[in-house]
């Protein structure tokens, strides 16, 4: 009787996790958004590492953003377009939750774990409109002084 009441337990504490974790479909593609900021809360654990991300006041494109080298993906992802078709968010939030790839993916890209306080940006997706949380679904990671593809494995 206690085991069952354990896994009904576990399968509760479970739920959380998964309802958070939104698929490709839930995200506008065709307008990608770019943040930087501090990270905050930093979850590194499957079912894909996130966090929280603690916008400036004044946020701004990087000049050199739309001419950025990208790393090959195995997706098609077509990286330089998104580069130049990157704009900042309407919705003025200064926090936002990050999802970024499983564990396994950021393990295949050698991504160090991101720590509270580290510098981060991030180029990708939020709901269409913006309506909702204030979500982003990474597509590109820019770390450490590298960058690194979140769609898929290397090439």
């Amino acid at each position: 009787m206690q085991r069952r009441h354990f896994i009904a337990s576990a399968g509760l504490l479970a739920l959380p996790a998964a309802w958070a974790h939104h698929g490709w479909s839930s995200f506008d593609q065709g307008r990608p958004i770019y943040l930087e900021g501090t990270a905050a809360k930093v979850r590194w654990a499957n079912p894909h590492a996130e966090m929280d991300l603690e916008l400036p006041a004044q946020l701004r494109l990087p000049a050199d953003l739309a001419t950025r080298a990208l790393p090959a993906q195995s997706a098609g992802v077509d990286g330089p377009a998104l580069l130049k078709a990157a704009q900042l968010p309407t919705r003025k939030d200064r926090r936002w939750q990050i999802e970024l790839a499983p564990l396994s993916r950021m393990n295949a890209w050698g991504v160090p774990e991101i720590k509270n306080g580290d510098s981060v940006a991030l180029l990708g997706f939020t709901f269409n409109g913006e309506k909702g949380d204030a979500v982003l679904r990474a597509e590109y990671l820019f770390f450490g002084g590298k960058t690194y593809g979140l769609r898929s494995s290397p090439a």
